[in-house]
């Protein structure tokens, strides 16, 4: 069994609903940044991490990695090109989305007022909206890698819905129907209701 530490409203949710569309059996400590029960697993305070056995695992995207290559679904197998294709969107959508998304949340609420600069959240739109399209324009669906759905596609959908969290303009017809197709995923509804 599995031991997701950290809360729904975070990175962690991505975890939670790869685990629920595996359905594995997992117990979830909805754990704060920084808080003890963090610290105690993770000195850096960050969330979410993944308790595998008397081990424990890091990153949301390193947590999924283990857990699609381990149970042998949502991802290709290691070393093939299929492979260095979804790493490589998976990337992208790291760099190009959610880096941006981190970005403005530091400025919004993360870091102390004295250091946050309000000016910066329009570039941040503004370069979040043109790395969307390149992402819509190379969409042939019905997942970003083709016919399967894996890693990408919940990383993306995360961020997707963070994005609309933050005022960040809509996606496009193409990521809009998309984002409604995977948001009306059972095992995402279900990790939606998670506390």
């Amino acid at each position: 069994m599995y031991t997701l530490i950290g809360t729904r409203a975070s990175r962690a949710f991505r975890v939670l609903w790869l685990l629920e569309e595996l359905g594995l059996p997992y117990t979830h400590i909805p754990a704060t940044p920084r808080s003890d029960d963090i610290r105690a697993l993770n000195p850096s305070g960050k969330i979410p991490a993944l308790k595998v056995d008397d081990r424990v695992l890091t990153d949301s995207v390193a947590i999924m990695t283990y857990l699609t290559d381990k149970h042998g679904r949502f991802t290709t197998p290691p070393g093939s090109l299929e492979r260095a294709r979804q790493d490589a969107m998976t990337l992208q959508i790291l760099d190009d989305i959610e880096g941006l998304l981190w970005m403005a949340g530091r400025h919004k609420f993360v870091l102390p007022k004295e250091h946050r600069v309000a000016e910066i959240l329009p570039s941040l739109m503004w370069e979040y909206e043109h790395n969307l399209t390149r992402i819509s324009d190379a969409f042939t669906g019905p997942f970003l890698m083709g016919e399967a759905m894996a890693i990408p596609d919940i990383v993306l959908t995360h961020c997707l819905r963070w994005a609309a969290n933050f005022g960040f303009p809509a996606p496009d017809e193409t990521l809009s129907a998309y984002l409604t197709r995977m948001q009306a995923r059972p095992a995402l509804q279900r990790a939606a209701d998670l506390p």
